[in-house]
């Protein structure tokens, strides 16, 4: 059976949604799969909107552009309201239930809540509410194995910040135990 997996990840500039698109892209490929990544800035960047598209396949890939995608990563409130209508029937969304409302998330889909600012609080750094949710999104969807995300991290931390990815790494590890 062939992998097939796409993904939505959106909330306000300055929250890393495309830093953990990109590593998930990174990691797709170090996986041997195919991928593509389209990053979408609004017109504020810090603040602004962002969201990004990923693309997880083990088959060549028709087309970077998804229009019902099967899967979402939201990090805030105005990304459901935006993106969850989109999602297709029975597809996989991880919310951010720190800063998003989990009452408003639809039956037709599953949801997976995870509270990623505070979890990333409890690590001592609220800006790795992302990687928490990567972590979840990596549990809920299979879409690539943990350790080859974290493996990834390298690829998408300058050397400058190399201290940080353990750190990172646990954020991950924290979403995805979240997510079980």
């Amino acid at each position: 059976m062939a992998l097939y997996q796409d993904v939505i990840m959106a909330g306000f500039g300055g929250q890393g949604v495309m830093l953990i698109g990109n590593l998930l892209a990174y990691a797709g490929m170090n996986a041997g799969l195919n991928v593509t990544y389209i990053p979408v800035y609004g017109p504020e960047m810090r603040g602004g909107t962002a969201n990004c598209t990923v693309v997880v396949s083990d088959e060549d890939i028709g087309s970077p552009i998804i229009q019902r995608p099967r899967s979402l990563i939201v990090m805030n409130q105005p990304s459901l309201d935006k993106f969850q209508p989109r999602l297709e029937d029975g597809g996989v969304q991880v919310l951010n239930t720190s800063l998003v409302d989990a009452s408003q998330a639809e039956a037709r889909v599953r949801t997976v809540c995870v509270p990623a600012n505070d979890i990333a609080d409890k690590l001592g750094n609220t800006k790795m509410a992302n990687m928490v949710a990567l972590g979840a999104y990596v549990r809920a969807t299979g879409v690539v194995d943990l350790d080859v995300v974290k493996k990834s991290l390298g690829s998408v931390i300058s050397a400058h910040y190399s201290h940080l990815i353990p750190k990172n790494a646990d954020a991950l590890q924290a979403g995805f135990d979240h997510a079980g």
